[in-house]
């Protein structure tokens, strides 16, 4: 019976220890942002049809990571989950640099095995919160870009990026200490997208509509030439459909 229990303890601390090095490693890093409320989408006359209107909205605290999911994170996510890794991009794997080729339901199946790594419940933030994080929360200073006026400062995007993404945090950040929320990958969201959403938008913590084909990405990508890289230019593709610029973040409430 001794050795049952030397056994139990044995397995437990082997198990706390793996976890002690999965955190200092592979998971990413969160920031909090205060919720609060602000102007989501863009009545400019040179705005597409479905970034109007601007419009209102409300989100409560939440957390959203520093960075964009990298090829070393989900690497381990495959690992651990016996996965296939994604088809490698032209340019190669970088461990540094956000994963591509990634579908949502891929992003999706991340964040289920992250929140069971760790015992938290990650996921992917909503159109609202990206939107409102990538302004910079309450800290805002209302820039066409996430943290510059300058979409060289901040952004890895078709004139800059030499056709490839590139390690993350290496342009300056937003308000809230964010990278690359503009630029690099375009970032899946959890909500369906609808062209004409933002005119039936709740004010309150908007989730999307409840269904749909298509699923929003936001951020723009080293592809995307400057105006398609601005804070409210939104995209959408199926939840199935991969590519060399589709990569994503993850959000936690708080």
């Amino acid at each position: 019976m001794t050795y049952k229990i030397l056994f139990i303890k044995f397995l437990l601390l082997l198990n706390l220890y793996s976890l002690l090095l999965f955190a200092q490693s592979d998971m990413p890093e969160m920031v909090l942002v205060e919720g609060g409320t602000f102007t989501m989408g863009n009545s400019a006359k040179t705005a597409e049809d479905e970034e109007k209107p601007a419009h209102k909205v409300t989100v409560k605290n939440f957390y959203i990571s520093k960075h964009e999911v990298t090829v070393a994170q989900y690497k381990a996510f495959c690992t651990a989950t016996k996965r296939a890794m994604p088809s490698a991009p032209s340019w190669g794997w970088n461990d540094k640099h956000p994963i591509v080729n990634v579908t949502w339901n891929d992003a999706v199946a991340y964040c289920d095995w992250l929140s069971k790594k760790t015992g938290k419940k990650y996921r992917l933030p909503t159109e609202a919160e990206w939107e409102f994080a990538a302004r910079g929360g309450k800290k805002s200073k209302n820039l066409k870009y996430a943290g510059s006026a300058n979409i060289d400062e901040v952004a890895w995007y078709d004139k800059n990026s030499n056709k490839q993404t590139h390690p993350v945090g290496t342009k300056n950040p937003n308000e809230l200490g964010l990278y690359d929320m503009t630029g690099n990958v375009w970032e899946w969201c959890s909500d369906w997208f609808l062209h004409d959403y933002y005119m039936k938008s709740p004010v309150e913590n908007p989730q999307g509509p409840a269904k749909g084909n298509l699923r929003v990405q936001r951020s723009g990508s080293w592809i995307n030439y400057f105006e398609d890289n601005r804070i409210t230019i939104r995209n959408a593709n199926l939840p199935t459909e991969k590519d060399g610029f589709f990569g994503f973040r993850v959000a936690m409430d708080e």
